[in-house]
């Protein structure tokens, strides 16, 4: 029999095991065990965060960025309920994330129903895994098995609620399971042949990258597989980056649900290889009865959709797929690409023509290419949401996998600033930037304490419109009166600098270029507040995009 420990330290202990490096969050009165057991933790950093939500989106985007689950805590009720708008973040984006969370003693009432809500049950729709820990014992099991199904595919979200008096009672089961060796089966040589026939036999065949491509060595395989047949690539907006953007055959990021450029290249395919593609973003084609083929290569078979009914599917490890599908192709000599190249290239030149446009306010396609600009090869931009997520989608071009950190799957608001905080600390070398709405900013903007406290180097840019630019967008274009969707705003410049950050003020195209610069090169924490332009968003990405692109 082992030694005893305390419940609360076994916790510590497994995750220790299991290679977690941070626990975000904020502890309450019933987590003062495992708080107790953290403090003599040689391996776990506690991140004190000032809202239960910014640590659930800065233990995602640590799962995202580096596959492993990210670990968060919070206390019972208020806390834990705080919790779930990260939990379906995590959960829809495909991030895996462990919350931790408090109870009243579960053995005998200590303050009647004081605060205790059914979080287990609560938390059951938006989390693979929910659980309440009912004996010590448990614990290394409970822990083990959240572990594998936040990182199993599709990654997502757990729950363990660990009650106060099962924190503090002695165990005696106490050593941490060892974590299995578990590899993706390879897909099947069949499902692979019949793919690769499909492919062959097709006249104009595209590449659709989706948010479960954005996995290690996926780009690689994918870029080798482009390299080898031509065939041109699009992605979705969770799926930018997998391949550098500069490349020749790239088409665009489905930024818009219908009707731009890169929607009519997609319809001139009578092959669509749609690889990673998960119904949680909005489907960049819509499947007809048209004789169009489908092929779906994921981990996991489709879902079937109204949208989505794909007929042939290659099911397997991504990469390995990819790699069987090149290994086996050869490349049909009478595919001719140019008529979609084309309609690319005419929304390369309608980009550039508004990129050009230096008003002040700034116009939404001025700065992002100020952004893209300034940022290095590297640098990582993370959006929060907000019409200003079109634009950089459709715009930015990526050249690296998670170097645009967008959410187009819960797409919540909020995550912008921790997302950025997160990659700052995992990357203290590279460049990072947060690009929030004045709307998205505000719903975390506490968060502002935490990444001075921390020392981080970021920027924060602020896309200032005094409105909920995005919803205001969607009621001019429903034809309503412009109605209930405008506020005020702090100084954000006086704002940033009583958190002890950097506060500056856009006055101009030139300034801001300026600004991006020095923020870029200047330690610390820097606050942009810099006016936005929306009054053509209408018309350009409902009206002029559509026009255009249908008259190639």
């Amino acid at each position: 029999m082992s030694d005893t420990k305390k419940a609360s330290d076994v916790f510590i202990e497994c995750l220790e095991a299991e290679g977690c490096e941070y626990i975000f969050g904020v502890p309450g009165e019933e987590n003062l065990d495992l708080l107790d057991s953290l403090s003599r933790s040689k391996k776990i950093k506690l991140i004190l965060t000032r809202h239960e939500q910014g640590a659930g989106f800065m233990a995602a985007t640590y799962g995202r960025h580096t596959g492993k689950t990210g670990v968060c805590m919070a206390t019972l009720g208020p806390g834990a309920t705080n919790f779930v708008t990260s939990a379906a973040y995590a959960q829809l984006g495909g991030m895996p994330v462990l919350m931790i969370t408090g109870q009243k003693p579960i053995k005998k009432s200590k303050q009647g129903r004081f605060q205790i809500v059914d979080i287990v049950s609560l938390m059951k729709p938006i989390t693979k895994y929910s659980i309440q820990i009912a004996a010590g014992d448990n614990i290394p099991s409970r822990v083990r098995e959240a572990y594998r199904l936040a990182e199993e595919e599709k990654p997502g979200a757990t729950l363990i609620e660990l009650p106060e008096d099962i924190a503090e009672e002695p165990t005696t089961d106490n050593k941490p399971l060892p974590k299995s060796i578990a590899r993706r089966p390879s897909a099947e040589p069949k499902a692979v042949r019949a793919a690769v026939k499909a492919i062959e036999a097709a006249k104009n065949p595209v590449l659709v990258i989706g948010a479960g491509a954005n996995r290690k060595m996926c780009g690689r395989m994918l870029e080798q597989f482009v390299e080898k047949t031509g065939i041109p690539f699009l992605t979705t907006q969770m799926g930018k980056g997998v391949i550098d953007e500069r490349h020749p055959k790239f088409l665009g990021c489905a930024a818009l649900s219908a009707g731009d450029f890169v929607h009519r290249a997609v319809e001139a395919s009578d092959c669509i290889i749609n690889v990673g593609h998960d119904v949680i973003e909005k489907p960049p084609f819509f499947m007809k009865d048209n004789g169009v083929t489908v092929i779906h290569v994921s981990t996991k078979t489709a879902e079937v959709d109204p949208v989505y009914f794909p007929q042939i599917e290659v099911i397997g490890d991504i990469a390995n797929a990819i790699w069987q599908i090149k290994e086996d192709i050869s490349p049909n000599r009478s595919w001719d690409f140019d008529h979609m190249l084309a309609y690319h290239q005419a929304e390369l030149d309608h980009t550039n023509a508004l990129a050009a446009d230096t008003r002040f306010p700034i116009f939404p396609p001025h700065l992002v290419k100020q952004v893209r600009e300034c940022m290095p090869r590297d640098g990582i931009i993370c959006l929060d949401n907000g019409v200003y997520k079109i634009w950089f989608a459709r715009g930015y071009t990526a050249y690296l996998p998670n170097t645009v950190l967008l959410d187009n799957a819960l797409a919540t608001m909020g995550a912008g600033l921790p997302s950025a905080m997160m990659s700052a600390m995992l990357y203290p070398d590279r460049k990072v930037m947060a690009i929030c709405g004045d709307g998205g900013f505000m719903m975390n903007s506490q968060e502002m304490e935490t990444a001075v406290r921390l020392g981080l180097n970021l920027t924060v840019l602020i896309l200032r419109d005094d409105a909920y630019g995005m919803i205001r967008w969607k009621q001019a274009n429903m034809g309503f009166a412009d109605f209930g969707l405008t506020y005020g705003n702090p100084d954000y410049v006086a704002y940033a600098e009583s958190y002890g950050a950097k506060g500056h003020r856009v006055e101009s195209s030139q300034h801001l270029t300026e600004l991006l610069a020095h923020c870029r090169d200047t330690p610390g924490v820097h606050l942009i507040d810099c006016p936005v332009d929306y009054s053509e968003n209408d018309q350009i990405l409902n009206i002029d995009i559509k026009k255009l692109s249908a008259q190639l």
